[in-house]
């Protein structure tokens, strides 16, 4: 994951910026209208917000359960080593598995922890015995997701 250089953002920036969260498909001219630009300085804020990292992708979300995937696991990893070599071999062999979509190292009494989606209890069963064999692990704890009460991939925007 790389860092976005550090630059000013106005409040113009941080609407498009909330626009784009909603729907990266919005079309230009719309984008240009909605925070009081022309087309050209709309493009080209929208082109620095992206060449400095602040914008990283533009993504279609889809529906978990449409995709067969309703099941939502929470997995924290303790280990026992915290070399450079575990830490690599470990976070080669999670990122290496589809169904983890989200991967932290943490403070406290879990060292890692995953978000993982599968279709069912089996397909997590064989999802971790492919986890537990990427490194050797201390303990392996999980989670199962019972109701989605918020899920949003916007980031909150403060105006300026």
């Amino acid at each position: 994951m790389r860092g976005a250089e550090m630059i000013d953002l106005d409040h113009i920036d941080r609407r498009l910026l909330a626009i784009l969260q909603e729907d990266a498909t919005v079309p230009i001219a719309d984008l240009a209208e909605r925070v009081g630009l022309t087309q050209t300085p709309c493009w080209k804020r929208i082109k620095r917000l992206q060449d400095s990292g602040v914008i990283t992708a533009r993504v279609a979300l889809l529906d978990r359960e449409a995709l067969d995937l309703p099941l939502t696991v929470f997995v924290a990893v303790k280990t026992g080593r915290h070399d450079e070599d575990w830490l690599s071999l470990f976070a080669a062999g999670a990122k290496a598995l589809p169904e983890v979509v989200e991967f932290y190292r943490m403070s406290g009494e879990v060292d890692y922890l995953l978000k993982v989606v599968v279709k069912d209890i089996a397909a997590y069963d064989r999802f971790y015995k492919r986890l537990i064999a990427t490194a050797p692990l201390s303990d392996v704890s999980s989670s199962f997701a019972m109701e989605q009460i918020k899920f949003t991939t916007a980031l909150p925007i403060a105006p300026t």
